[in-house]
């Protein structure tokens, strides 16, 4: 196993130059600008020994070390498919649960792969839900051309099965997008999806639930991801903290947990003692659980990534089946980084699933 290795500091970013919402020419900040960066790099001594940027490019290996380099995206997977799959709007009731619980719309966006029939209850697909950052919105994984053209060309060679792919929002249409609020609205969210979210998509789409009954969806856990950028990878941790029962593959990109404290105060001991608990308390190490945490190495917040990562992997209870930490060597905090995550990630999920 693979342990963190501390390098010298690196220069305060006065800001971040692109949005975790994915809206990469606007510019908009995903943290406050006033952020300590403490970098440090993944040993490569069990792997290759040389960044991504040097190793053939591909699908990570099944089997693959507890820490090392994502690999890049090949450029044809970003290209439009042959075989595309379509998106679809989905607007469904909830609660604003930050405000006292009335009655609100909201709205997800949703991929179901190529050959997807409606009418076809007898095929089931397993589903990936994500969550943007802070300030962005319901569909936007499907903005990016480039990211959708991945989905398509994963399924179409192979390297995942046929998946359904949620975008969601912490945000409803009585949410302000400033930081302190967008705190409380992604706190909340895990009850939106538990009550809400996960029903409507799942009472309408042919995932391997039975039916939207509780029972029914922690029933098919094994066949469930969730996965998040920057406040969306924050959210993600969460999801693992409280819907456990519900999922089984976690995405954390570019951030970390904060069941306790919050930005800049991240608590990284203390999280990780609640995750540890949480493990032997539910018999999750039997159950099963996979989490695939990453960040580039120039992302501009990837101090909270490193801190976590180097708490879970001194503890010997987050073995490489159930817990590993990559990095994108010159990575930043964007889309191009999540595309990266995403080819990487994707491919290792579901193994589990029969």
């Amino acid at each position: 196993m693979k342990r963190l290795i501390k390098t010298g500091p690196a220069a305060l970013f006065l800001m971040i130059l692109v949005c975790a919402c994915g809206r990469e020419e606007a510019g908009v900040q995903d943290y406050p600008a006033e952020f300590d960066t403490s970098p440090t790099v993944a040993d490569e001594s069990e792997s290759s020994g040389k960044p991504a940027a040097e190793e053939k490019t591909g699908v990570v290996d099944m089997e693959i070390s507890q820490t090392g380099w994502t690999k890049a995206v090949p450029a044809a997977y970003t290209q439009e498919a042959a075989e595309q799959g379509n998106v679809v709007r989905l607007d469904y009731q909830s609660e604003d649960y930050v405000r006292g619980g009335s009655t609100i719309t909201k709205t997800a966006y949703v991929y179901t792969p190529c050959g997807y029939n409606e009418n076809d209850a007898e095929t089931r697909y397993n589903i990936l839900y994500l969550m943007h950052g802070w300030g962005g919105h319901a569909g936007e994984y499907f903005d990016f051309t480039a990211t959708k053209n991945m989905f398509d060309n994963l399924i179409a060679n192979g390297d995942i099965p046929p998946i359904i792919i949620v975008s969601a929002t912490f945000y409803n249409e009585n949410s302000s997008t400033d930081f302190s609020s967008s705190i409380e609205e992604f706190r909340a969210f895990h009850q939106d999806f538990e009550n809400h979210l996960m029903p409507a998509v799942e009472g309408r789409f042919h995932t391997y639930a039975a039916s939207t009954s509780p029972e029914d969806l922690k029933a098919s856990r094994d066949h469930r991801a969730f996965g998040g950028f920057s406040l969306g990878s924050v959210t993600t941790w969460l999801q693992f903290c409280y819907d456990y029962d519900y999922i089984h593959y976690f995405l954390p990109m570019s951030g970390s947990c904060w069941y306790y404290g919050t930005y800049g105060d991240f608590r990284f001991e203390d999280n990780v003692d609640f995750i540890e608990q949480l493990v032997k308390d539910e018999n999750l190490d039997e159950r099963g659980y996979f989490i695939y945490h990453a960040v580039g190495t120039e992302d501009a917040v990837k101090s909270q990534s490193i801190g976590m990562a180097e708490e879970m992997l001194s503890r010997e209870i987050f073995t490489p089946d159930h817990y590993v930490f990559y990095q994108k060597d010159g990575g930043y905090h964007d889309f191009n980084a999540v595309q990266e995550y995403l080819y990487n990630a994707l491919p290792l999920f579901f193994r589990d699933a029969e």
